[in-house]
């Protein structure tokens, strides 16, 4: 008990590094992911074909690469020519990627709902946004929970991959310590914490899950 006591302090700092990444990702990357689906499916070719290739190019190149080239690549593009610190950098690929998998699944809530209902809408009067706003998204935000779900789920997984631009997070700090003591008990308790998020996110969205199915009887 004493030992997991001294271990704990540096874990913790590390959680609190994983937690920032973590909430900064999902806070500005759903509604950018939003934006994304509603361009994709627009009527304006050239954004949607634009849009369409981001989405293809983040799902379709590691996320790991995704960091590194940000961290190590962008400084010397000419018409960049910026140089991050390894926290920006990290949301920057974290945001950009995860956006895309949002947008994805945006995408595919919105093309879910009958065609019957916009033109229900427009015979109301409604514009687009309105439409889109007060009749379906509340509908896609039921449907969406699961996917939505699975990949907050990933995400809580995927700070992991902050490692690798040598940022004290949960899984680097836990790491010093094996090396430092030979135990394994640091990596243990690692996993809890990542267990316990997991386990907290997945009843919240049980529990939106089971709201949104009273309005389905």
């Amino acid at each position: 008990m004493n030992y997991l006591a001294d271990i704990l302090p540096p874990l913790l700092q590390g959680s609190g590094i994983t937690l920032q990444v973590f909430l900064i990702t999902l806070v500005l990357a759903v509604p950018l992911g939003l934006g994304l689906a509603l361009l994709r499916i627009s009527r304006f070719r050239f954004l949607s074909s634009l849009v369409n290739g981001y989405i293809w190019l983040m799902r379709g190149t590691p996320l790991m690469l995704q960091m590194l080239f940000i961290y190590f690549a962008l400084p010397f593009i000419p018409v960049v020519g910026v140089r991050l610190p390894d926290f920006p950098s990290a949301i920057l690929a974290f945001v950009l990627n995860y956006s895309a998998y949002f947008a994805e699944i945006f995408r595919a809530g919105i093309q879910s709902i009958d065609r019957g209902q916009y033109e229900g809408a427009q015979v109301l009067g409604l514009s687009y946004p309105q439409t889109m706003r007060r009749i379906v998204l509340p509908q896609v935000l039921k449907r969406i929970l699961p996917p939505m779900s699975n990949e907050t789920i990933t995400l809580v997984k995927d700070t992991s991959l902050i490692y690798v631009l040598a940022m004290n997070d949960l899984l680097r700090a836990a790491r010093g310590i094996v090396q430092r003591d030979f135990t394994t008990m640091p990596f243990v308790v690692a996993a809890a914490f990542y267990l316990f998020m997991t386990l907290v996110l997945t009843y919240g969205f049980q529990r939106l899950e089971k709201k949104y199915a009273v309005y389905d009887d």
